[in-house]
């Protein structure tokens, strides 16, 4: 099949079912990744995220994780629907929690664009990932053009912001490629570094997931320790301040076409009264095919305990 007519099939089928952006990239090793990689863990900035330090020599070389890939096709999808904190009561959990969880959202997308071009070309293989996969997404979607990565580490598309989600589709064909994102559009601008009220934004473009409101919220397991602490800022799952401030999000969001995002239950709307109520039964209702599932009911139980706490603490 020629190669220009299967790059834009593939383009357009992607924009088809859905999503917002996609770009293509050649299957490359990049050193850079694992210096970037190998750093941060050095500082141990991934915190209890113990599983980053797997299959590093796969998640910095596709490669090793595919021998036959030869093509990264990158999509966006936008998800914003609308502020978490904008004209809503506390306690806030992050703006892509309040729909269905974005991992089945994506992997069904890409499943029928893989299925169509399989069925045009049986020779195609490849799979398809969202974030579960040892791939550095970011750093492949600025290579297929979709954006570039912020100083608040997420990836900042102009026509969307930060409010995508990323998803990969790794085939065993060459295709044209899209060039890579060189610009960085941050500039001088601090603002997501001034405004993370925890510090987890050490630097640019390095975050701290131990002081990150986001981990510690979904990520951590267990009780709080006293020592390590830190204050949640009303948050109880997740947290969305660094993009909230972010210029392109201010001027570029726009709201989610995709309907599985949509805060089915009001969730924005609910105060500390109702969460405080929440029992595992309507837990598993409300959040049956949610990312909240991650924490499960008991780690949100916590959040919104010591995030209460904390609240009225600062009165």
């Amino acid at each position: 099949m020629d190669i220009s007519y299967l790059t834009k099939l593939i383009k357009d089928e992607c924009l088809s079912v859905g999503f917002s952006k996609v770009g293509i990239a050649e299957v490359k090793y990049y050193p850079d990744d694992k210096l970037y990689l190998e750093n941060w863990l050095k500082k141990n900035r991934n915190a209890s995220m113990n599983w980053m330090k797997n299959n590093q020599e796969k998640r910095t070389n596709i490669s090793n994780y595919y021998s036959k890939s030869k093509s990264v096709i990158s999509v966006a999808l936008n998800y914003f629907n609308g502020s978490s904190r904008e004209d809503y009561p506390a306690p806030y959990i992050s703006n892509y929690a309040s729909g269905v969880d974005y991992h089945i959202i994506i992997k069904s997308k890409l499943k029928k664009v893989l299925e169509k071009i399989n069925n045009l070309d049986s020779s195609i293989h490849g799979f398809y990932c969202a974030d579960t996969s040892p791939i550095m997404e970011k750093a492949w979607a600025q290579r297929a053009g979709l954006g570039w990565i912020g100083k608040h580490t997420n990836l900042i598309t102009k026509e969307f912001g930060s409010w995508v989600f990323l998803g990969e589709l790794i085939i065993n064909k060459t295709l044209n490629y899209d060039n890579e994102f060189s610009q960085d559009l941050c500039g001088n601008c601090n603002l997501c570094i001034q405004a993370c009220p925890t510090d987890a934004l050490v630097d640019s473009f390095q975050l701290d997931a131990n002081k990150c409101i986001s981990y510690v919220t979904i990520e951590k397991r267990g009780e709080f320790e006293e020592e390590n602490k830190i204050d949640l800022n009303d948050w109880i799952f997740g947290c969305d301040i660094c993009q909230d401030v972010c210029p392109w999000n201010i001027k570029f969001s726009s709201s989610t076409t995709e309907e599985d995002f949509k805060d089915r239950f009001n969730l924005k709307g609910k105060d500390y009264n109702y969460w405080e109520k929440l029992d595992e039964e309507e837990f598993r209702k409300i959040f049956k095919n949610s990312p909240v599932k991650r924490t499960k009911f008991s780690g949100l139980k916590r959040n919104i305990l010591l995030a209460k706490e904390q609240n009225q603490n600062d009165l």
